[in-house]
Order: structure tokens, then sequence, then C-alpha cells
């Protein structure tokens, strides 16, 4: 009997031209491939060898009813007929069907990254940067949306947080996306921004340190203090955070402005200590342990971005199809949400790539990280 687990989100996915799906659907093979990323295998071609095998093929069958698998070019056929975008939505309505009913007050992480690989593809014109939405707290991959290089970031993550459903969660972004314009969507969206202040806005960042950096000020702000140690370096944060911004002259340009607030790291290794501080605004009047929280939460989705890598050599991948570059980026983290909802279930310390080699040599196990056994 077959089982929709995964198949039955991207049913309705989009196509270039019109396919019958005679052989095999292109959910299927979307089935397929997440399945085959699940067990870390890194390319379309790794992908196919795995699903042909006459071990897997019968699982494939068995538990979710996919009688034929196509072959190696069939399958690069079908993944190049998906529009990316059309994707992008099936790949969010299930990742909101494991949200928790509850969930708002949640971290939303945003960040790009740039396929290295694609960077002198004669095939694509421009590299393929990726901008990722990471619900921080779940380690979720939200959304995504590409453009054809870092510099379209901007209005890439604009349009992308307007197709998000983030109502009552908080959007934590670096400095490049603190704009105007973005806080204005993100508050549009019943959301909250904390954006990161650098040298992009010279006079707020300027008003916001005077103001930190003067000792009499940064008494009365609300104040707290961690430390971590790990890997041979001691990591002190203090967050500092006041509402009390009257005398901020550019408050009125920043919608639902209520707070700023600062971060100041000092890191101790064999070397000696070096020292940051990080300027921050928000929409929300946060307490300094919720800056601490949030600010964290920003790396979730770059350590995510660091996982695409080293488990599957994303940077190396050499498929010269902007599309199908674009889909198996998703693939990739559809199995790693896979993975992550797995270990919080079962509350497992187990590394991901244990976890991967186990799915390789364990097709059961597969069944168990979708979470249908």
């Amino acid at each position: 009997m077959k089982n929709n687990g995964i198949t039955e989100y991207f049913e309705e996915v989009e196509l270039t031209e019109e396919y019958d799906g005679y052989f095999c659907s292109v959910a299927d093979v979307i089935t397929i491939a997440i399945l085959g990323s699940i067990c870390g295998l890194k390319n379309i071609n790794q992908i196919h060898q795995w699903a042909a095998s006459d071990r897997v093929s019968e699982f494939l069958k068995e538990k979710f009813g996919i009688n034929h698998v196509p072959c190696y070019y069939w399958i690069l056929c079908l993944l190049n007929l998906i529009k990316p975008e059309s994707l992008n939505r099936c790949f969010a309505n299930w990742i909101y069907s494991f949200m928790p009913e509850r969930s708002a007050n949640m971290t939303i992480s945003l960040d790009g990254k740039t396929i290295c690989s694609t960077i002198k593809m004669e095939k694509i014109e421009s590299p393929l940067h990726i901008i990722s939405a990471q619900v921080c707290e779940l380690g979720l991959t939200l959304a995504q949306r590409c453009t054809d290089d870092k510099s379209n970031e901007i209005p890439a993550v604009q349009e992308l947080l307007k197709e998000l459903n983030i109502k009552g969660h908080i959007v934590v972004a670096d400095a490049l996306n603190c704009q105007k314009e973005t806080a204005e969507i993100i508050v549009n969206q019943k959301a909250d921004y904390l954006l990161c202040v650098k040298d992009n806005h010279p006079n707020l960042k300027k008003d916001i340190e005077d103001f930190v950096q003067d000792i009499s000020l940064q008494n009365i702000m609300h104040s707290v203090s961690k430390s971590e140690q790990g890997h041979g370096r001691i990591e002190k944060r203090t967050a500092y955070v006041t509402s009390n911004i009257s005398w901020l002259e550019q408050q009125k340009e920043w919608r639902n402005l209520k707070c700023i607030g600062a971060i100041h790291s000092e890191i101790t290794t064999k070397k000696g200590t070096s020292s940051e501080w990080h300027y921050y605004i928000s929409s929300r009047s946060l307490t300094a342990e919720e800056l601490l929280h949030h600010a964290r939460m920003e790396w979730s989705v770059e350590a995510m971005h660091w996982i695409l890598d080293v488990h599957f050599d994303e940077d190396w991948c050499r498929i010269e199809n902007k599309a199908v570059q674009q889909s198996l980026n998703m693939f990739r983290k559809a199995a790693l949400n896979l993975i992550k909802q797995f270990k919080m279930r079962n509350n497992s310390k187990q590394p991901i790539s244990h976890i991967m080699f186990q799915c390789l040599l364990d097709s059961n196990m597969i069944f168990r990280v979708v979470g249908q056994n």
C-alpha cells in the first residue's frame, strides 16, 4: 500500500511542460531524491544507483508505492521539468506540517549561500545564490529563494518574507538585510524583526554605539552575561538592551522600532583575548536574555549551510543545470529536516553522519527517520 508521507506534499508541483507520469511520477522522483539524500548520497548518479539496486527498489515499492525507478538520464530530465518556485511552495507547506500547533515566538533566520561549483560553469550564466529561511529552535529549513548572485540578496529576502507565514515570530538577519523596507515587510507579516546594524547605516550605528559605550547609560541598561567553554576557547557574551529610545533621531524611520541593543563578545584562547561589539535594533521590547538567545539563533542557518558542504559536498556538485541544482539543494534540506525531527522525537545524540550511514545500510531505518515507524 502506498505511503504518502512525503509524496503527497509534492504531487501538486508545477512543471514547465506537460508530463503524463506514465512510468514514474515527478512526485515519486522527488521522494526518491529525498530518501537518497537521507542516506547521505551526494548526487543524482549515486541516488540512481542506490534506488535501482534490488534491495532498495523493493523497499521503495513496498513502503512508498514506487513501482519503477527511472534511469539516471530520465531522473535528470524529470527534475529539469520542475518549476523551482512551485517546488519551494510545496516544500514550505510540507515543513509547516512539522511545526507545533503553538509555535509562536520562534526565531526565523535568513541568510544566503553561493554554490561555489556554479561560479565557473559555462551553462549557468551567473553563480547560484540561494536564500534560506530557518526555524532556528527546531532546526528546520522553512523555505528558500534563488538569486543570480549575492548582489541581489536584499530583494530576494524581501520577496521570500512576503511568502512566509511568520506571524508571531521574530526574524533575525545580518547587516546586509538591515533595510527599512525589509523591516516594513516583516511588521506587515505580523512578525517582529531583530536586525544587526553595521556600517551600511553609519549614523544609526554611531548613535547606538555612543549610547551603549557611555558607561553611565550602559549601567542603566538591562544586561546579562553568559559564558561558554569548549574546543580550547572561552567565550563570554554580554547583552545590553533598552526601550528608552525617544532620543534616537532615526526611530520614526524604522517601522515599530521599540528597542536597541548590543552584544559584547570576548573570546579567550591560548593566543590571548579578542573582543568585538555588535549593535541591534528590534520591533520587540526585548530583555537582555532574549537578545542573547535570538541573536545567537542567527547562526542556525549558517550551520545548515556548513552541513550542506560537509555532508553533501554541495560546493563540488557539477550539474550544469540551474533548476536541478536548486532542486537538489531543497532535497538536501528536506533530508536534514527529517533527520533533525527524528533526533528530536527520539532524543538522539547521534551525529547526522551516523544516522545517514545507518539509513544507507538499512532501509527500515529510512522508514523510521521519515516518521512512519
